[in-house]
C-alpha cells in the first residue's frame, strides 16, 4: 500500500513558527508532527510514501531523507502549486494513486491515536471519524444503519451529524478516486473556495463505492499553539517519558512526564511536567511547564506555562506565556 501524505499548508495559524519552517516539522513530545505521522505508518507496514509538498518544501524532503535515511523507504515528492486545497494536492498526485491497488491518505499535521494495523484491516475503502462538539469546524460524515457513509460535508452550517473526519482515509479503488479527482477539478467544483477531498468522496460514493467508518480514540489537530501543547501534553503521558532516571543536571529538579534532547545543559531549573526541550538547549535559572522548547535555544530567568518557544532563540527575563518563533532574541534583563 502506498501513502499519501499532503504537507503543502503554510499553517497560518502557528505563525510565528511557520515562517521559518513548514507546519508539519514542528515539535511535538521530542519530534517533529510528520515523523509522528511517518512512525504510525510504518509500524503498520507500510514502506511506500508520496509527500505532496509546497511551502518550504525543501525542509520536508531534507527531513525525510535525513531521519528516514536507514528506514529504506521508498520516497516520492510531488509539489502543489498553486495550493488550492487537499483535493487539488491530491489532483497534484494523481499519477503516484490513480495504479495502485490500495492508497492510504493521511494529512500532515494530524496525529492520530488509533490501531492503525486494523484500519488497514477493513476490507473497504474507510475514513477515521471521532464524536465532536463542533462539527461545524471540520469535514462531516453521515451514516446509515449499518455504519456506511451516505454523505459528507466539509465544514457544513447545520451539521446533520457529529461524526468529524479525522485526517486518514484508505481508499480500495484508487482510478476512480482519481477520476473523481479530475471531474471535480475538470469542473471547478469548489468548497468554501477550495477543491475539497470530500467531494471527490462524495463523487465515489455516487458510483457505487462503499465507504465505511472506523473509529478512532484520540485526535490532535495540531494546527494551532493551544491544540499543539494539548497534543504534546497527551503524548508525553505515555510511559517512556516518566523516567527521568537518566536525566543528571546541575542544581535542577524534573517532573515527569518530560522529553529533554541530546546535549542539553540545564541548571538550577525545575522542567516539567509536559515538557519537551529539543538538542543542544541551555536552560538555566528557570521554571518551564506544559511547554514545548525547540533546539538550540538559551532560556535564562524565564518562568514559562503553556508557552511554544521556537529554535536558536534567546530568552532572557520574567514570566510569560509566549509564542515565539525561529531565530529570535528577547532579552528582558536590563543588565545586557
Amino acid at each position: 500500500m502506498k501513502a499519501v501524505i499532503p504537507v503543502a499548508g503554510m499553517g497560518s495559524k502557528l505563525r510565528p513558527h511557520t515562517h521559518t519552517q513548514p507546519k508539519a516539522l514542528v515539535p511535538v513530545a521530542g519530534k517533529p508532527i510528520l515523523a509522528h505521522i511517518v512512525d504510525t505508518l510504518i509500524s503498520g507496514g507500510i514502506k511506500d510514501f508520496c509527500f505532496i509538498i509546497g511551502y518550504l518544501g525543501d525542509k520536508i524532503e531534507s527531513f525525510i531523507k535525513e531521519y528516514y535515511q536507514e528506514q529504506k523507504l521508498e520516497v516520492e515528492f510531488v509539489v502543489q502549486e498553486p495550493r488550492e486545497g487537499i483535493g487539488h494536492a491530491l489532483w497534484c498526485a494523481r499519477e503516484s494513486i490513480r495504479d495502485q491497488k490500495e492508497v492510504l491518505i493521511m494529512l500532515g499535521d494530524t496525529i492520530l491515536n488509533l490501531d492503525i494495523k486494523e484500519f488497514l484491516k477493513v476490507p473497504q475503502s474507510a475514513v477515521g471519524t471521532k464524536k465532536v462538539d463542533t462539527p461545524g469546524n471540520f469535514g462531516v460524515v453521515e451514516i446509515d444503519s449499518q455504519d456506511n457513509v451516505k454523505c459528507l460535508v466539509e465544514k457544513p452550517q447545520i451539521p446533520k451529524s457529529n461524526l468529524a473526519l479525522v485526517g486518514i482515509y484508505k481508499l480500495n479503488n484508487p482510478k476512480l478516486f482519481v477520476e473523481s479527482i479530475e471531474k471535480i477539478i475538470d469542473r471547478g467544483i469548489k468548497t468554501l473556495g477550495e477543491y475539497q477531498l470530500t467531494d471527490a468522496l462524495m463523487e465515489m460514493l455516487e458510483h457505487g463505492e462503499s465507504l465505511s467508518i472506523f473509529p478512532v480514540n484520540n485526535w490532535y489537530d495540531c494546527g494551532k499553539k493551544e491544540s499543539l501543547l494539548e497534543a504534546n501534553g497527551i503524548l508525553l503521558s505515555s510511559e517512556e517519558f516518566m523516567n527521568t532516571s537518566d536525566y543528571h543536571f546541575s542544581n535542577s529538579v524534573i517532573i515527569p512526564p518530560v522529553s529533554i534532547a541530546n546535549n542539553c545543559r540545564i541548571e538550577n531549573s525545575i522542567i516539567g511536567p509536559f515538557v519537551a526541550i529539543g538538542k543542544e538547549t541551555l536552560v538555566r535559572n528557570s521554571i518551564i511547564e506544559n511547554s514545548i522548547i525547540g533546539s538550540f535555544s538559551r532560556l535564562e530567568v524565564a518562568v514559562l506555562n503553556g508557552s511554544v518557544i521556537g529554535g536558536d532563540t534567546i530568552l532572557k527575563g520574567p514570566s510569560q506565556s509566549l509564542n515565539i518563533g525561529d531565530n529570535t532574541e528577547i532579552n528582558y534583563s536590563s543588565n545586557d
